[in-house]
């Protein structure tokens, strides 16, 4: 079997998950997630992480891999998925990636490889950010502009964690943070792949799942959810914390808003996310796009996948389709 994995992706509630189960039973495959929040134990429902019910036996892996207090980066998801990847192709079997976050998917499907931080890194950022608060956003964008004047040209001086970042790189390495990205985009990529997108042609339709969706997870316990993760200790300068649907239930729970308020929030904060993972999408040219009209069709959207997986490239199957 060839390196060439599969990725079913889209903005949230569009129907991944569903989506990549029936594909991983059609074509003796498993479900590896690509959700930066799924990763963490005990964040169940706010995540809408898959149930035993629905994965139907198919293994899943990349679910439950990390506490909350933990803070769970792209390069250890990376090194864990990829290990994931390499044993399932060593089943014979075929992994599918299945997850809305496109760092995490663009990443393990790179040639890129990450080492964890080291205590030098951590001091060359903490002095650079303490540089930035003393000496300010414009001297350092000239500090870039001085070394690497086609990054400062894309960058606002107030833009900090960019700056912040270029000058890091350049600190250590001596290259620049432009030669750095060249260098590591003309890798190999680590996988083939054929990478559908789940959306709705109607963006009204695809809001209202997510008003439904986050109803649902009210229903469901996330405020109880939310609770026990405080309980145990997390705060907000956990990651975990910081997801959506957990940091507006915390203000709830705080007092600060209502819950009312909350849940609104929440489902605004979703439309937003669902907006930013549609353009992160839209800028890859290789992807096929399957649009629901209104509700999703299961079974058709499994022929279209699996005509798409099976046929070569020329043979005239449309990349995006309406189902």
């Amino acid at each position: 079997m060839s390196k060439k994995v599969l990725v079913i992706t889209g903005p949230t509630a569009t129907g991944k998950t569903a989506l990549g189960v029936a594909l991983a039973k059609k074509l003796g495959g498993e479900v590896v997630s690509a959700d930066s929040m799924q990763v963490y134990r005990r964040m169940d429902i706010g995540t809408a992480k898959v149930t035993a019910e629905e994965m139907q036996g198919v293994p899943h892996h990349m679910v439950d891999v990390a506490d909350p207090s933990e803070s769970f980066s792209v390069a250890r998801y990376v090194e864990m998925a990829s290990d994931c990847c390499e044993e399932i192709f060593a089943r014979n079997r075929l992994p599918i990636l299945v997850g809305g976050t496109g760092l995490y998917i663009d990443s393990l499907l790179s040639g890129r490889s990450f080492a964890e931080r080291s205590d030098r890194e951590n001091d060359i950022r903490n002095e650079l950010n303490r540089e930035y608060d003393e000496r300010g956003g414009t001297a350092m964008w000239s500090e870039l502009n001085s070394v690497d004047p086609e990054r400062a040209e894309r960058l606002s001086p107030n833009d900090r964690k960019r700056i912040v970042r270029a000058l890091e790189i350049y600190r250590l390495t001596g290259k620049t943070i432009t030669q750095h990205d060249a260098e590591t985009q003309s890798l190999p990529p680590r996988y083939d792949s054929l990478m559908v997108a789940l959306d709705y042609v109607q963006r009204d339709d695809l809001y209202a799942r997510i008003n439904r969706r986050v109803d649902q997870m009210l229903e469901n316990g996330l405020v109880p959810e939310v609770q026990a993760l405080l309980d145990l200790g997390l705060n907000d300068d956990h990651t975990a914390m910081q997801a959506i649907g957990y940091k507006e239930i915390v203000q709830a729970i705080r007092g600060s808003i209502t819950l009312k308020e909350a849940v609104e929030q929440i489902k605004q904060e979703s439309r937003r996310y669902a907006k930013r993972q549609l353009t992160w999408l839209r800028r890859n040219p290789d992807v096929c796009w399957l649009r629901w009209q209104s509700k999703p069709d299961l079974a058709r959207a499994v022929d279209h996948c699996l005509a798409l997986w099976q046929s070569p490239d020329d043979d005239g199957i449309p990349k995006e389709v309406e189902i």
